[in-house]
């Protein structure tokens, strides 16, 4: 029997849903004992629910009456996929029923998870919960009375299919809703609603309190769509106790919005008015104004530059605009007060200067979730219909814009709402378009079929946007809308909390305002557990921003990037889930394959965004502090190579010029030690900078001090071939050829000549020993949990080039050399190299059948044209007692033309069970070979591997 610990645990990166999911993916059939089922439960589970209807794998899941807590809604959901059997149990009297078990029959063994986690939204992901997960035989005495168990509830006289009771439960149910609601406004009725600041808006009062006693007067907030923008700064402006201020906005509905917030704050304490194309109220000691009508010379006539104590600008992304500009360079207030989700812009004005790059507080989405600031939202990236055979793509709409609007597709998106749902009694759903004329032609297509809905567009009035979200957000009205289809006009700064569902129809052009319509769905609403967001997905060549808007991060590596799309369920804070079907992580896929992360205007972008946030150039420290794109990418740029480069290129104000040699030194350490994968180098050449001499005796004592490595004889040579150009093979070697760094001293080595005098250069001394600094700290960050005797870490990446250099190997080695593995007789040992996903086109010859069996477990096949007697073969089979260290390396992608490395899965021991055999369509003969892991792959990372 095999135990398992299974938890919610954040910093573990562990969820109970996660485990469900994956047994659920792997079982033949299945079983459900759970007292709860609620609608935010079960949601989390619908795209795997449906998969496995798809397979035809039954399922049997009793819940009961208990407390009337099961959601009628989720078990009618439950009962309508034809391969479960739904059932309920009746508790009599006073009887409880408390089970909270899982059974998977995977065919071979039974896969049990008994323990806390009722089918609940909160239990399956954020929740406090133990439970354990049992591996166990057929025949297991446990599993015998554990089934004795449930097929006795199963087939209890109290016991029904939920089919038979659905009415009456729904009945009970609700009147013990209306009887708890009746309690609970009962329980309130005599409370005085107080607004009470949350974590986020508490930190933003103090913030700006300390900005002001600085003597600041400006200052900056960024927070993610939802978290209460408006009320940090009506809370944090209230202590500051201003006899005036201005609340500038870009639409009138927000500053409507605006100034209700501020006045639930500020209550009859002071007066409010709207300055508008409706409203002309000027004396107002609170002024909400749409920048429109402020920017008008009318207007400020109206009001000294000094007039206004603070002036908050309401989503400042868009104070680059002439009107804004107007504006900021009339009024002398004594505090600006910008406010933005994302103040990042593409048309390279730079917001942060306006501010004096004074950032008072930030928090984005994901820290957000964290933070229980947001409405949990659960993500469905699913394929976008094929059409007479077509896949929508980035211009379906200019070709064929009949198909964006056919029938076909308008029941294939009514489908998916439906079968997707939402949180509450009725949708009440924003649909994003690609244009207007969809917008409109869908909208009427959804009215045909019975569905009220309407588009809006920016050509629609103030008066008729808000009229049309009355008509959306009503419970009461008979003319509601249950979709409101739009473009972009929703895309920031209109807060419609009870928007319980979002169809995205349209492509991923930017992350930026992905994250603003998904935002659109986040804020908080009574009643509303959950949003539910729906990407329709076709074969669009940005898909790769989805992941990346979704996660954060913005480092652009690819492996980062295809890992999130496939464990996001796993990484995404709090409450919130994400699912992508088969086909649309296949698109991803394919747009991640495809994008060049390496791309100069990708690089470009980054750092311009970076140097508007800081004010000034970054260090290369700054891009990892400040999450900005990872500057291995700018050392991995063929026209770069270095950050000195890229300055020299593109940035105006970087005056630094370095020799053809300087810059060839600055882009070997760059590209070869800046990665931090092991501090041997990094050390030697700080070390030459500072000292000069006796570099192995200090080398040897930091190493042993500092990092508790042994240096050994191999290690020197190994060190001495890299920093004197004799490492290097292929053309590598004639590219660094003026790279030499050291030359024999007596016993020891010192500074080359060469490198000495470049050191002269004070400007290339500083650019060397920033670039030494950066690589020191990766290593501390993501290379410093040494696994066992190696210079690895468990589950890191490396190339080829890394690995025989880590191995401490005399010469490095091509790839077409390596050929899967090789053997090194000088180190003793031996790495095998796997290209897990291998292209159907390439040879018989070298279309090994490599293959994971479990975690644990590995199928590796030779070269071809080897038999058992072999002698690297024989090798490999005797490395054990040969005393030779087998080191184990996977790549998921083989044609990914800018990530080259592998990852490290720790060592391998032969079992001793092999087969020699003829290749497939060829006469070559080749040896399959059985391993042990000696570490099992972490669940994650094999999933990933295997399975995506």
């Amino acid at each position: 029997m095999e135990k398992y610990f299974v938890s919610n645990n954040k910093v573990l990166g562990t969820k109970v849903l996660t485990t469900i999911e994956n047994e659920l993916s792997k079982c033949t059939s299945f079983s459900i004992s759970v007292a709860f089922i609620t609608s935010g439960g079960i949601v989390t589970l619908l795209e795997t629910l449906r998969e496995l209807e798809q397979k035809k794998i039954p399922g049997r899941i009793l819940t009961t009456d208990y407390l009337m807590f099961s959601d009628p809604k989720a078990l009618n959901k439950l009962s309508q996929f034809s391969n479960i059997d739904l059932r309920m149990y009746n508790c009599q009297d006073k009887e409880g029923f408390h089970t909270k078990g899982y059974i998977f029959d995977t065919g071979s063994d039974f896969h049990i998870l008994m323990g806390s986690s009722n089918l609940t939204q909160s239990a399956l992901t954020k929740n406090i919960e133990w439970n354990t997960s049992l591996i166990v035989d057929q025949d297991d005495e446990y599993k015998n009375a554990l089934f004795n168990e449930f097929t006795q509830l199963w087939n209890s006289k109290h016991t029904q299919p939920y089919s038979l009771i659905e009415s009456d439960y729904q009945e009970r149910y609700e009147d013990s809703k209306s009887v708890k609601r009746i309690l609970k406004t009962f329980s309130e009725k005599n409370k005085i609603e107080s607004l009470k600041p949350n974590l986020m808006q508490e930190a933003v009062i103090k913030c700006l309190n300390d900005s002001y006693d600085r003597g600041d007067n400006k200052g900056l907030l960024i927070s993610a769509t939802g978290t209460g923008k408006t009320y940090a700064s009506a809370f944090a402006i209230k202590s500051l106790k201003p006899k005036r201020v201005l609340f500038l906005v870009h639409r009138e509905q927000i500053a409507k919005q605006a100034l209700k917030s501020y006045k639930r704050i500020f209550q009859d304490d002071k007066s409010y008015g709207l300055l508008s194309g409706n409203s002309k109220e000027y004396d107002s000691e609170f002024l909400f104004s749409t920048m429109q009508m402020m920017a008008k010379d009318e207007s400020l006539s109206h009001f000294r530059k000094d007039e206004f104590d603070i002036i908050v600008i309401d989503e400042v992304h868009r104070a680059g605009a002439v009107s804004y500009q107007k504006i900021m360079n009339y009024f002398k207030p004594k505090y600006w007060f910008g406010m933005s989700a994302s103040p990042e812009r593409t048309d390279g004005f730079d917001i942060y200067s306006l501010f004096d790059h004074n950032i008072l507080y930030e928090i984005r989405l994901q820290q957000a979730l964290e933070d229980n600031l947001l409405c949990p939202f659960h993500y469905f990236g699913i394929r976008d219909l094929e059409i007479d055979g077509e896949v929508f793509d980035d211009t379906t709409g200019y070709r064929q814009f009949s198909k964006l609007v056919s029938d076909l597709r308008v029941d294939y998106i009514i489908e998916k709402a439906n079968f997707y749902a939402y949180s509450g009694n009725r949708p009440k759903g924003l649909i994003f378009c690609s244009n207007k004329e969809e917008a409109k032609e869908l909208s009427r297509k959804f009215n045909e079929r019975g569905i009220p809905s309407t588009s809006l567009t920016g050509e629609d009035s103030q008066e008729i946007r808000e009229e049309c979200i009355e008509r959306l957000v009503s419970d009461t009205r008979e003319d509601y809308l249950e979709y409101i289809f739009t473009v972009d006009i929703f895309n920031e700064g209109v807060d419609i909390p009870e928007i319980n569902q979002v169809l995205m129809l349209r492509p991923t052009q930017s992350a930026i305002i992905f994250v603003q319509q998904l935002g659109r769905g986040l804020r908080k609403s009574k009643d509303k557990e959950f949003v539910v967001i729906i990407d329709f997905i076709g074969n669009y060549k940005n898909n790769f921003l989805i992941p990346i808007a979704l996660s954060g991060d913005r480092s652009y590596n690819k492996d980062t990037i295809r890992r999130y799309l496939q464990e996001g369920n796993r990484i995404i804070p709090g409450s919130s889930t994400i699912h992508f079907d088969e086909i649309s992580k296949k698109r991803i896929y394919e747009s991640i394959d495809t994008a060049n992360f390496n791309d100069v205007r990708l690089i470009k972008d980054s750092y311009l965004q970076l140097k508007y946030k800081l004010g000034r150039i970054p260090g290369l420290m700054d891009f990892d502090v400040f999450g900005s794109i990872d500057p291995i990418r700018i050392f991995d740029n063929k026209n770069l190579g270095s950050y000195h480069m890229f300055l020299k290129k593109y940035e105006k104000e970087y005056n630094v010029s370095f020799s053809s040699t300087e810059e060839k030194f600055l882009e070997f350490i760059s590209k070869k030690f800046a990665s931090g994968k092991r501090p041997h180098e990094l050390l030697a050449i700080h070390h030459l900078i500072y000292q000069g001499n006796n570099l192995f005796t200090y080398l040897k004592k930091a190493l042993k001090e500092q990092y508790q490595i042994e240096m050994m004889e191999q290690t020197k040579i190994n060190i001495i071939n890299l920093l004197t150009n004799e490492f290097a093979t292929g053309t590598g070697k004639k590219t660094y050829e003026e790279c030499i760094f050291i030359q024999p001293d007596g016993d020891d080595y010192s500074i080359s000549e060469s490198f000495a005098k470049l050191l002269e250069n004070e400007a290339f001394k500083k650019q060397v020993d920033e670039v030494i600094k950066f690589g020191l700290y990766r290593n501390n960050q993501e290379y410093s949990q040494r696994y066992e005797n190696t210079s690895f870490q468990l589950y890191s990446k490396y190339t080829y080039e890394d690995v025989c250099r880590l191995l401490e190997w005399e010469k490095g080695e091509v790839a077409l050399n390596i050929g899967g593995y090789k053997f090194d007789k000088n180190t003793n040992t031996y790495p095998v190299f796997i290209n897990y996903d291998k292209d159907e086109n390439i040879a018989d010859t070298v279309k090994y059948e490599d293959h994971l069996v479990s975690p644990d477990k590995l199928i590796a096949i030779s070269k071809s044209n080897r038999t058992v007697s072999s002698d690297d073969v024989q090798t490999a089979l005797n490395s054990s007692v040969l005393g030779i260290d087998m080191e184990l390396f996977i790549r998921k992608n083989k044609d990914d033309k800018i990530s080259k490395e592998f990852y490290y899965m720790g060592k391998i021991i032969p079992t001793g069970t092999y087969k020699q055999f003829v290749m497939p369509n060829t006469n070559s003969t080749a040896v399959e070979i059985e391993y042990r892991l000696k570490t099992p792959i972490k669940e994650d990372l094999y999933d990933y591997i295997v399975n995506s």
